[in-house]
């Protein structure tokens, strides 16, 4: 079985008859990696499935008009990205006074509870470091370290400047450093 290229994805999607086939292949090319992307940023299970199905219906509504001035990846994780926002942002409206950030760090003390989750106590610790981080460090740093995307890709998906980035998962770096420290 040979694995399906994002050109033929993209070109079977345009054909009535092959769109629902070049669908599936693209949701079973790269759902696991948008499902863990969206997990990193709304960090409940719950959550990261609504991000994902918003997600596909925005990619299933957009595709035939996708332009390729980025990769079909790049692309995805932009709308993924963009969705998992948008789940926090309506979560702190649901909230009323809690704060996005005190919505995460609610999220990182159930990280153990989480059946989702298997980590040791280094990875729990990690997890908590990184949720302490501001959004867009925390973005960032996910992407880079978890993801392994250059710094052009993140710059394509967020829309921020490839300097921005390296300063951003720069400061991301030196303070989970400091909180792995503390016992």
């Amino acid at each position: 079985m040979s694995v399906i290229t994002d050109g033929q994805i993209i070109q079977n999607f345009k054909d009535p008859e092959k769109r629902e086939a070049a669908f599936s292949g693209l949701v079973s090319k790269y759902q696991e990696r948008l499902y863990w992307h969206c997990r990193k940023i709304v960090i409940n299970h719950e959550d990261a499935d609504d991000a994902m199905q918003n997600t596909f219906i925005k990619v299933w509504k957009s595709l035939a008009e996708f332009r390729a001035d980025s990769g079909l990846y790049t692309w995805l994780y932009r709308i993924a990205t963009n969705e998992s926002l948008t789940v926090l942002k309506q979560k702190k409206k649901f909230l009323n006074h809690t704060s996005i950030d005190e919505y995460i760090q609610t999220q990182s003390d159930n990280l153990t509870s989480d059946s989702y989750f298997d980590g040791d106590e280094t990875e729990i610790k990690l997890q908590k470091a990184i949720l302490t981080l501001p959004e867009k460090q925390r973005l960032v740093f996910n992407m880079k370290y978890y993801d392994d995307m250059k710094y052009n890709e993140i710059s394509d998906i967020l829309g921020t400047s490839v300097g921005a980035l390296k300063a951003s998962y720069h400061h991301a770096v030196k303070k989970i450093e400091i909180f792995m420290k503390i016992d």
